[in-house]
C-alpha cells in the first residue's frame, strides 16, 4: 500500500453503504497513486468490473449535496463526449461522503508536458457553453482577486464553506511578509476597476492543472478525474491554471504563449488579469497555510512573472 489513507482505515460502514447503493459486495484492493485531498482506492465489485472508490471525511452539512452536484456535472459532460469516468454511485455515512466511479486502466501524468497541455486545451474546448450547475467559479475568482464581496456589487451568490474559508484566508495574506504584501497589493491594483462578470456559460473543472488528475496511456490523455469541484464559469479558468503550471519548465514557454492567447480571446485582458490574480493568490495561500515557508519565495517570483507577461500582452 502507498502511504496515506490505507484501505484498512476506511470504516466498515462506508463499505456497507457503498454495497447497499450499488447492489454488489465491495472488496478493497489497493490505494491508487495521487489523491492529494482524499484516498482513492481501487475496489472489486462482486460479479462486475473493478471500480474506484473515493471516500473523504464529511466536512460540513452540505458535503453530500456538493458531491451530488459533481455527479450531475459528470453525467451532463459525459453525454457531450467529455473524457471523465462514469460515476456508479454516491452516498454518505455519519462520518464520510463517498463516490464510486469506473476504473480507467491508465496512469496519472508524471508532469504536464507540452503534448499533454495541447491535448488538455482541446478537452477544455468541450466545456464551452456547458454550464449546468449554479456553482460559479468565475464570480468567485473575481471576489478572490478584488477582495470585494459580491453584495457590494449587487450580486447574489452562494459559496461553499471551502470557498469561503479560502477567500477569508487569502484576505489575510498581506500580513505574512512585506514581500507577499507587495505582490498582493500589485494584484489588487490590477483588478481594482474590473467589474464583476455577468455570465457563466462554460463548465469549469477547476483542477485540471494537477497532473494526478490527468490519466494517460501511451502519451494520450484518456481521462480527467477529480471533478468534485466542477461548476460553471469560463473555461479560461482552467486554461489559467495550466498557465501557472507551465512556469516550472522552460520547455513549456511556447505552449504558455498559446494559452495566454486563448485566454485573452475568451475573456479579454481584464478578465485574464482577474483569473491570473485569483490563481496567484490561491497558490500563495496553500504553502502559507501549511507552513511551507521555503516555497513562498518561488510562488511570489512566479506571480510577478505571470503579471509581467500579461502586462506585455496588454
Amino acid at each position: 500500500m502507498n502511504q496515506g489513507t490505507h484501505p484498512k482505515e476506511l470504516p466498515a460502514e462506508v463499505l456497507d453503504d457503498v454495497a447497499s447503493v450499488v447492489g454488489a459486495e465491495v472488496t478493497l484492493l489497493s490505494r491508487l497513486p495521487g489523491g492529494v485531498n482524499g484516498g482513492a482506492m481501487r475496489v472489486r465489485l462482486a460479479g462486475r468490473a473493478n471500480a474506484v472508490l473515493k471516500a473523504v471525511p464529511r466536512a460540513h452539512p452540505n458535503h453530500l449535496d456538493e458531491t451530488l452536484r459533481a455527479q450531475r456535472v459528470v453525467e451532463h459532460m459525459r453525454r457531450r463526449g467529455y473524457p471523465t469516468p462514469a460515476w456508479l454511485g454516491v452516498g454518505a455515512t455519519a462520518t464520510h461522503v463517498w463516490h464510486l466511479m469506473d476504473f480507467v486502466d491508465a496512469a496519472p501524468a508524471p508532469d504536464l508536458a507540452p503534448s499533454l497541455i495541447e491535448q488538455l486545451m482541446e478537452i477544455i474546448e468541450l466545456q464551452a457553453g456547458q454550464a449546468s450547475e449554479p456553482y460559479d467559479h468565475w464570480s468567485y475568482a473575481w471576489r478572490v482577486a478584488t477582495g470585494q464581496e459580491s453584495a457590494v456589487a449587487g450580486l447574489d451568490f452562494n459559496e461553499t464553506p471551502e470557498q469561503s474559508r479560502l477567500r477569508q484566508s487569502v484576505a489575510r495574506l498581506s500580513g505574512y511578509s512585506s514581500v507577499v504584501s507587495a505582490l498582493v497589493e500589485r494584484l489588487r491594483l490590477v483588478c481594482a476597476d474590473v467589474p464583476p462578470p455577468r455570465e457563466a456559460p462554460d463548465m469549469v473543472h477547476a483542477d485540471l492543472s494537477t497532473p494526478s488528475n490527468i490519466l494517460v496511456r501511451d502519451g494520450t490523455v484518456v481521462a480527467v478525474v477529480d471533478i468534485g469541484n466542477a461548476g460553471s464559469g469560463t473555461r479560461a479558468t482552467d486554461l489559467t491554471a495550466l498557465v501557472w503550471s507551465t512556469f516550472q519548465d522552460p520547455l513549456l514557454d511556447g505552449v504558455r504563449r498559446r494559452l495566454w492567447t486563448r485566454i485573452l480571446d475568451l475573456v479579454g485582458w481584464e478578465g485574464a488579469a482577474v483569473l491570473a490574480a485569483a490563481q496567484i493568490l490561491l497558490m500563495l495561500e496553500v504553502p502559507i497555510r501549511h507552513g511551507r515557508h521555503d516555497v513562498v519565495p518561488g510562488v511570489v517570483k512566479r506571480g510577478h512573472r505571470a503579471l509581467d507577461e500579461l502586462n506585455a500582452l496588454r
